[in-house]
């Protein structure tokens, strides 16, 4: 008779798939290897079929192995989403969503909105963490994370998408820059200058690398950071000019004494969206609100 594959497998299996290494994947798990070994290959003599191959970048899975992977991702993810509907009960909060946003979402609206859904929906609760684009499409699609609020450049196909808010991308530079008297610039003006970026391998990122690249320039940064509040600092210190989103960056920009210019390009305006699986799949306070962000959008 045919085993049930139980939980624990299914997670070592994924963590083995990610990991590419038996021996990282039992560390991850707090198990040891010959476990992590003799628990896939029980699954491979029930269905027939071998699930992993040792490749040039360490195990991969098989195509059976890849339709596993596939589907003990989405089991798994639905495990934990009603283990937390259902554990919310026992301290008084009905109801969980975990959200991952980009750098710019979040140093700009979106806590204030996250906030107001809260003040609507008081047994609520949110889990918010900051990633890259890439990353947060990537946890979406796994589950890990229900909902994603990003660029609406990045590759979300085969997401469920609603529009959210927008930006604007803006020079800021020292006062004492060459630029600080212009009313407006150009983004080729700009590539004469030392420059500040901002999330390696972001979004934004990858669109000024590629308008660069349209206008025959190479992009190359004096200093690259994290955060848009230590972008500004590095400005303030007279290392470079950033181009950074208006919207996020006003308050620094303004404690700090330094210049902000418009950049007149038709590419800056960015607009945003809130991505998830399919609406179907979510739990009602997460699609609560989703439809609460694509509101603010409207």
């Amino acid at each position: 008779m045919p085993r049930h594959f139980d939980p624990l497998t299914l997670r070592l299996f994924v963590a083995v798939c990610e990991e590419r290494n038996i021996a990282r994947a039992a560390e991850r798990e707090a198990i040891v290897p010959s476990a992590v070994s003799k628990r896939i290959a029980a699954i491979e003599r029930d269905i027939g079929a071998p699930l992993l191959v040792r490749g040039r970048r360490g195990i991969e899975p098989t195509a059976a192995g890849q339709t596993l992977l596939r589907q003990a991702r989405d089991m798994l993810g639905a495990m934990e989403r009603m283990h937390a509907e259902l554990s919310e009960f026992a301290t008084g909060v009905h109801g969980s969503v975990r959200v991952m946003a980009s750098v710019s979402v979040l140093a700009e609206r979106l806590p204030d909105d996250i906030g107001a859904f809260l003040q609507q929906y008081q047994s609520a609760r949110v889990t918010l963490d900051e990633a890259l684009s890439p990353d947060i499409v990537r946890h979406v699609r796994e589950g890990s994370t229900d909902l994603g609020v990003l660029w609406e450049v990045a590759d979300t196909n085969g997401l469920h998408i609603a529009p959210y808010r927008c930006d604007h991308l803006c020079v800021v530079v020292h006062p004492s820059h060459p630029l600080a008297k212009r009313k407006r610039v150009r983004f080729e003006e700009t590539l004469d200058y030392a420059a500040i970026g901002v999330a390696p391998g972001g979004t934004m990122e990858t669109l000024l690398r590629r308008q660069a690249a349209v206008l025959g320039r190479a992009l190359a940064y004096r200093i690259q950071v994290a955060s848009l509040n230590a972008a500004c600092r590095i400005v303030a210190a007279g290392l470079g000019l950033a181009v950074l989103p208006r919207e996020a960056v006003g308050p620094d920009v303004q404690a700090a004494g330094l210049v902000q210019l418009p950049l007149h390009e038709p590419w800056v305006e960015r607009r945003f969206v809130v991505c998830s699986r399919a609406e179907s799949t979510l739990p009602a306070t997460a699609r609560l609100l989703m439809q609460h962000l694509s509101a603010q959008g409207s």
